[in-house]
């Protein structure tokens, strides 16, 4: 046991909370509510390779060809409250292409969801699987194993963190950078520095919402137990960060979650781990998927492009 891999400080919930819709709608449906179709993005080259790892094969999709020059690469990991998604939505597919398109290969990680019984570590164990496979085959694709990053959307930014503190604490070579989208990384939601638009929250369409409730029924479906289970690994915003590569990340201005990402710069920040902090303004929660090929999708997908050009540099803390 590692020195993170401990009982997490985040405090327990009340067991009694009545079943909350939104948690439910992504248990129902194992690619995600209201996924939405046609935004093929960029043709790039594209092809599938299997990983073998402690609960079986996992599946990485590589998106892109070998650079001229080995330079960055990015292992993605896709949202969905652990419950659902896959490589084909937006988020993952469309996300890969846009990426690929501009330079960056990107290798998008099929982990294996939390349901039917699979909980806590299976997907973490399965980041982990495709990022030592990466490591391992980065010269024969082209790409420089030490420029190469880690990332990922909502549920999938968990897993990028948890797999670099495990990283962090085993010795093992840690990502050039982590690149997180409006990462999920607390049970319980710290309030956003400034809050909600109360006006604008109570607009949107039940899925695209992300409530207290939600979190921590997501929590405790993917630890498999209440919430004070939990391993740093698994829900990583109540570990300490030192040791962390420099980390870009989005928040949405309009997302319950929004609160979780600031208090995981500030504390990176604290830690001495540079920072890139992008607030994605008119975004909602899991807007790479619901809003791929938009115009709000467009400077985020920038802003990563960015960020991974400049892997292996330790830039200054910025705030956009």
């Amino acid at each position: 046991m590692t020195s993170r891999e401990r009982e997490s400080t985040a405090p327990a919930k009340d067991a009694g909370l009545a079943p909350d819709a939104g948690f439910a709608q992504y248990l129902a449906a194992p690619e995600g509510p209201e996924a939405p179709a046609g935004h093929v993005g960029p043709d790039v080259p594209i092809h599938a390779v299997t990983a073998d790892g402690r609960h079986g094969p996992v599946t990485i999709r590589i998106y892109g060809e070998a650079p001229r020059r080995a330079g960055p690469a990015l292992v993605w990991l896709h949202g969905g409250g652990f419950v659902s998604g896959g490589l084909d939505m937006p988020e993952s597919d469309y996300l890969g292409r846009v990426l690929a398109s501009s330079g960056t290969p990107v290798l998008s990680v099929d982990y294996r969801l939390a349901r039917d019984g699979v909980h806590f570590p299976v997907p973490h164990e399965d980041a982990l699987t495709a990022w030592f496979w990466t490591r391992r085959n980065a010269s024969g694709l082209g790409l420089d194993p030490e420029l190469l990053c880690l990332g990922g959307a909502g549920a999938g930014g968990n897993l990028a963190v948890g797999a670099a503190l495990y990283l962090t604490d085993a010795g093992k070579p840690v990502p050039a950078k982590l690149l997180l989208a409006y990462p999920f990384l607390h049970a319980e939601l710290p309030p956003p520095a400034e809050g909600l638009d109360e006006e604008v929250m109570a607009t949107l369409p039940r899925h695209l919402r992300f409530t207290p409730e939600d979190c921590v029924r997501n929590a405790e479906n993917y630890i498999g137990g209440p919430v004070s289970m939990a391993s740093s690994y698994a829900m990583p915003g109540y570990a300490d960060p030192s040791g962390l590569p420099p980390t870009a990340i989005v928040a949405c201005e309009y997302d319950d979650v929004r609160g979780s990402s600031e208090l995981f710069a500030a504390n990176l920040e604290r830690a001495g781990v540079p920072v890139s902090f992008f607030l994605a303004r008119g975004a909602v929660h899991g807007h790479l998927n619901h809003a791929a090929g938009s115009p709000q999708s467009r400077p985020v997908l920038e802003f990563l492009a960015r960020e991974l050009a400049t892997a292996g540099s330790r830039a200054p803390i910025s705030i956009e």
